[in-house]
């Protein structure tokens, strides 16, 4: 968490004096920009360029300004912009001008990580509970707290005011935790299950999926080993899918 002044401190000016209506495309880079901008003023920079801030962050100069413009942001010219300003304006969008209290249910081996992480409260958030349906998780202290069973979520949400749940146990489980997290008032939901779950109107759901982001990785790699097979001269390559028919460079397999 930045220990700068949120927009609107006294002695700060550009502040952002409402909530902007971002696109969800830049709200998913907003916390890039954060975490670039974090590691610049460790570093001792005070301002930076559109161009040195986009290269960090990992986007182009002109979506990054396009992005910061909705903030109320354009820089200053020859100079770029304020980077403690910046982080100012960037944590009161997203909402981290205040520790949010977060319940992590399931403990198992991904649990017991997420629980140990230290960077969750650098980054605004707080770990307040953890929760557990299994008796020979309970109990266990981890990283300075106690899991506590299930059963006690209700007492737990209100006592923590928990405001973000995130569910690290077995599919079979995550829907009924799900439930249990929305029935108590929880409108957020990080979700590590490998599954979809259905939640009422109004709860926002993110689900986080290691072996589908392996499988990308993957499709990436088959791509870049066919690639460097293909015939030196450029000639006709034959792509072959299970049970359906080869394509040639100059035919389709679907629609011809």
């Amino acid at each position: 968490m930045s220990q700068h002044r949120h927009p609107g401190a006294p002695g700060r000016a550009g502040a952002v004096p409402a909530l902007p209506d971002l696109p969800e495309a830049t709200v998913a880079r907003l916390p890039e920009y954060l975490r670039a901008l974090h590691a610049l003023a460790d570093a001792g920079h005070d301002t930076v360029s559109s161009e040195g801030l986009a290269n960090a962050a990992g986007v182009n100069s002109a979506k990054l300004r396009k992005d910061l413009s909705h903030l109320g942001s354009y820089g200053t010219r020859g100079v770029g912009y304020d980077v403690g300003l910046l982080i100012d304006q960037i944590e009161f969008v997203l909402g981290l001008t205040q520790r949010r209290a977060v319940a992590l249910v399931g403990v198992g081996n991904l649990g017991h990580a997420l629980a140990g992480y230290d960077g969750f409260a650098s980054r605004g958030f707080r770990i307040a509970a953890l929760l557990d349906a299994d008796p020979s998780r309970v109990g266990e202290e981890i990283n300075g707290l106690v899991v506590r069973h299930i059963d006690e979520l209700p007492r737990v949400a209100v006592e923590e005011s928990i405001s973000i749940g995130v569910i690290a146990t077995p599919a079979p489980a995550a829907q009924a935790v799900a439930d249990q997290l929305v029935a108590v008032g929880v409108t957020s939901i990080l979700n590590f299950a490998p599954c979809v779950l259905s939640v009422p109107e109004g709860v926002d759901v993110r689900k986080v999926d290691l072996a589908i982001e392996l499988q990308i990785l993957s499709f990436h790699e088959h791509r870049k080993a066919s690639l460097t097979a293909l015939p030196p001269t450029g000639g006709s390559a034959l792509t072959a899918l299970p049970g359906g028919l080869a394509a040639t460079d100059t035919q389709e397999a679907i629609g011809t």
